[in-house]
């Protein structure tokens, strides 16, 4: 077991950022490229998934520093579980774990993703959760459970995240700080 704030060494960890939504608070702007004191959130996201092996990124490409790839759910928005598995079909390899990101989230560090694989030990995953008990955007996923949950393609489109994973035991993470804050408006990110 790793403690708060240590890397984890293995190869194992794959990352999901989701970045394809409408942004409809903002006026549809793409979020991944917004600018947080002098750095995309996109970048913003990178950083936390630093110890994934690979990255799949589903939104409209941007240019990044780091290697990812791009890929869009099939229709596009289909909302976070049409996401998630748009983005599991387009690894190049299986990883044993999954961290899944909405790209809105700049407070998500290393040590977040850190806090939930280690809280995942032993269960299908972790998801960090607010101060009132609500579910953020961030989890780690066993990938073999998320599979496992998997509708058939035609169920997935406007299926919400949180019916895909009902049913998998996760450990609920408590957010340090604003760690579960989400840019969701202007007046978020000001």
């Amino acid at each position: 077991m790793t403690r708060p704030g240590q890397a984890h060494t293995t190869q194992a960890l794959g990352a999901i950022v989701l970045a394809g939504g409408t942004a409809v608070r903002m006026g549809g702007v793409d979020k991944a490229s917004i600018e947080l004191h002098g750095r995309t959130l996109l970048e913003y996201a990178l950083d936390a998934v630093t110890d994934a092996s690979e990255v799949v990124v589903v939104g409209t490409w941007v240019p990044t520093e780091r290697p990812v790839t791009f890929t869009r759910e099939e229709p596009a928005l289909g909302g976070p579980a049409s996401g998630v598995l748009a983005g599991l079909d387009a690894f190049a390899g299986t990883p044993r774990q999954l961290v899944v990101l909405a790209v809105d989230m700049p407070r998500v560090t290393l040590s977040t993703i850190s806090r939930l694989r280690d809280a995942a030990e032993g269960r299908d995953g972790a998801v960090l959760v607010d101060g009132k008990g609500r579910r953020s955007l961030a989890y780690v996923l066993d990938t073999a459970a998320l599979a496992a949950a998997r509708p058939d393609p035609e169920q997935a489109f406007g299926l919400s995240l949180r019916a895909l994973i009902g049913d998998l035991d996760l450990a609920s993470v408590p957010a340090r700080d604003d760690e579960a804050r989400d840019v969701d408006s202007w007046d978020d990110l000001a």
